[in-house]
């Protein structure tokens, strides 16, 4: 399947665009479409990872089609990682982003033809990966020692909340976020976390999944998405991850309304629009998403200047 990528560039004087369809704060009041209090939202999405953690890989594999693994990779040459880097990846714990990382700087290692120099700077780097789900930690860390990373200390294991974390002001060269962001309770919080940890230079990286950028047509029926070949792609999607997605949850994980959740907090995560002025908002510059698969996935970014 082909990448279609569209990237926009959103200047200091950018406007949230509203809209009468995307409910644009009820992601902190939200779990999935239902309303729950925000003490409780945390538990209930801590439930949906802990039930998953063991089949999170599988089931990424069986709903992208594998397409996950090339956007992760998109998003770590974004990174453009570098030994000696201090690297904050959250919401990481299966250690997918973080092991790219790994593997990203390792070759610049080999290119280097084992400089001194850069093989001081390998032991210096440090790759952060802060999950709030300690099941998820655990498949990171059995996933590490099974690629031979057990006992490299450039991974750094760390249980903790998005929306507040234990580091430093100024001490990270890069923060990514995969897949993570829209079951936080605060997204405000966790963009401004972000920028608090970041050094001044430090990059942004958000891979979320996101808003088909097509015509929608809400009325189509079951009848014409199963018999017409002209339906607009949007809606085929609808009816996937509607239909498709907690049915494959429940029969290869044994749960279906985890998967249930995870394709409702989509729908309820922000356009890219707006979630990419909350990003400017929160302080960032050069703001830029890039679409792929036509807005499936996006990829947003920003500097601290």
């Amino acid at each position: 399947m082909a990448l279609k990528l569209v990237s926009r560039k959103l200047g200091s004087k950018f406007l949230p665009m509203l809209s009468s369809t995307s409910p644009l704060h009820s992601h902190a009041t939200s779990f999935g479409f239902k309303h729950v209090r925000e003490e409780e939202k945390s538990q209930l999405v801590g439930n949906v990872f802990s039930s998953v953690a063991s089949n999170y890989d599988l089931m990424n594999d069986l709903m992208s089609g594998g397409l996950h693994r090339l956007w992760k990779d998109r998003l770590v040459s974004m990174l453009n990682p570098f030994p000696g880097m201090k690297h904050l990846d959250v919401a990481g714990g299966t250690g997918d982003v973080a092991f790219r990382i790994l593997d990203g700087i390792s070759s610049i290692k080999r290119r280097a033809n084992q400089d001194p120099i850069n093989d001081h700077l390998q032991e210096e780097t440090q790759i952060h990966v802060c999950d709030i789900n300690p099941n998820m930690l655990n498949v990171g860390r059995k996933r590490a020692t099974e690629r031979g990373l057990g006992e490299d200390k450039s991974l750094i294991w760390v249980e903790g909340d998005a929306e507040a974390l234990s580091f430093e002001d100024n001490t990270m060269d890069g923060y990514t976020i995969a897949f993570g962001i829209r079951n936080v309770t605060h997204i405000e919080k966790v963009l401004a976390e972000a920028y608090r940890v970041l050094k001044h230079g430090g990059r942004f990286l958000c891979l979320e999944l996101s808003h088909v950028e097509v015509p929608v047509f809400k009325e189509l029926t079951l009848h014409h998405l199963s018999c017409s070949k002209n339906v607009p792609f949007s809606c085929r999607y609808d009816y996937y991850s509607f239909s498709v997605i907690p049915a494959v949850g429940e029969l290869v994980a044994g749960d279906r309304d985890s998967y249930q959740y995870l394709v409702e907090s989509i729908r309820r995560f922000p356009p890219q629009e707006k979630f990419a002025s909350m990003i400017a908002d929160a302080g960032f510059q050069k703001v830029e998403y890039e679409n792929l698969v036509g807005g499936v996935v996006a990829i947003h970014s920003g500097l601290k200047i």
